[in-house]
């Protein structure tokens, strides 16, 4: 585990399992996984992650089955209709990355009346019955702009690359980076573009308003989408800006030839994509009978600075993005963190 990763798996070092043994057995247990969306780098990097920890799982007999379903489009109805037919397949527990915080809370309502487990992660439904593993994303898009004002003190115009419509992360990352510029007047945005956290959609909606804009000091993002940002501005021939991060290889990699070239300064920060593995542990916790977890778990999302992206590079493989797998006894000690 790098210095970086600490970050994330800060309130999770234990030794062994609270309380020593499980509850229940969840070897004949089934947990599906419901997703809406795999098409940038940080959606691959979690679905590896959830496949290398819930293989082990399913080989180690924790559980008789962890199956992923990705829908074939970003719809809400699609997802809807996806998480009513694994009502119907019988599985013990599902776990979701939601396409809307409330739309799809009538079919999450049906599987818990189904005496089925739902745990939401990164996009969370806001039905009561399920259980969160949430950051808070307001936050970090608020201190997006507090970063911005350490690099541009002067202030200027920002452009805001939004993410994927009508999740809860861009709400809750847009949210934040209003309050951010309300704090800081000396910062106006002059434009948003939505990038869908991937590089080449975020390029491309960049170059499109670049030229009926006027200087632009910075870019804040939600992740995914900083390299884009700033292939646009090297090919629009603009000045290039302070561009936020998102942990991802190639802004990372961009950052340091950057930084190598006149010491350019910027920030970076994400949700780790592991934490989808979690949201499995969380599912199977319940299964175990654990009735200590509370149905809104807050773990911490991981940033990067001026003094440690480098360290954190060599790890991130080419084209993916920093990342953490949880143990069972990291999660089960994330649980307890989050009972205090």
């Amino acid at each position: 585990m790098t210095s970086g990763i600490r970050i994330v798996a800060c309130c999770a070092v234990v030794s062994t399992i609270i309380g020593g043994s499980a509850f229940a057995d969840t070897s004949g247990k089934k947990i599906a996984f419901s997703n809406n969306y795999a098409g940038n780098s940080w959606r691959q990097a979690m679905l590896k992650s959830y496949e290398i920890v819930t293989k082990k799982a399913v080989v180690d007999k924790v559980v008789a089955a962890a199956d992923v379903f990705t829908t074939a489009d970003k719809d809400v109805p699609t997802q809807a209709a996806q998480i009513q037919n694994l009502i119907l397949q019988g599985y013990d527990a599902i776990v979701i990355n939601a396409s809307s915080p409330d739309a799809l809370n009538g079919a999450v309502k049906q599987a818990c009346d189904a005496g089925i487990v739902v745990v939401s992660f990164d996009g969370i439904v806001t039905e009561p019955c399920a259980y969160r593993v949430v950051v808070d994303f307001k936050a970090m898009g608020n201190q997006e702009v507090e970063q911005m004002a350490k690099f541009q003190p002067k202030g200027g115009n920002l452009l805001e690359i939004r993410g994927l419509a009508g999740t809860s992360i861009d709400d809750a990352i847009h949210a934040g980076i209003l309050e951010g510029v309300k704090a800081h007047p000396q910062f106006k945005i002059v434009s948003s573009v939505t990038g869908d956290w991937d590089q080449t959609t975020a390029q491309k909606a960049v170059a499109t308003v670049l030229p009926s804009l006027p200087d632009v000091v910075g870019v804040v993002d939600q992740g995914g989408d900083g390299y884009g940002a700033a292939q646009a501005f090297a090919a629009a021939g603009k000045p290039r800006p302070t561009i936020i991060m998102g942990n991802r290889q190639d802004e990372l990699q961009w950052w340091k030839e950057q930084k190598a070239k006149d010491g350019y300064t910027t920030w970076s920060a994400s949700i780790a994509p592991g934490v989808s593995t979690l949201a499995f542990w969380v599912a199977q916790q319940v299964l175990d009978g654990n009735k200590t977890i509370p149905h809104d778990l807050l773990v911490p999302y991981l940033a990067f600075t001026q003094d440690n992206f480098e360290t954190e590079l060599p790890n991130i493989p080419k084209g993916s993005v920093a990342s953490h797998e949880y143990t069972r006894e990291e999660a089960v000690a994330a649980i307890k963190a989050n009972m205090k």
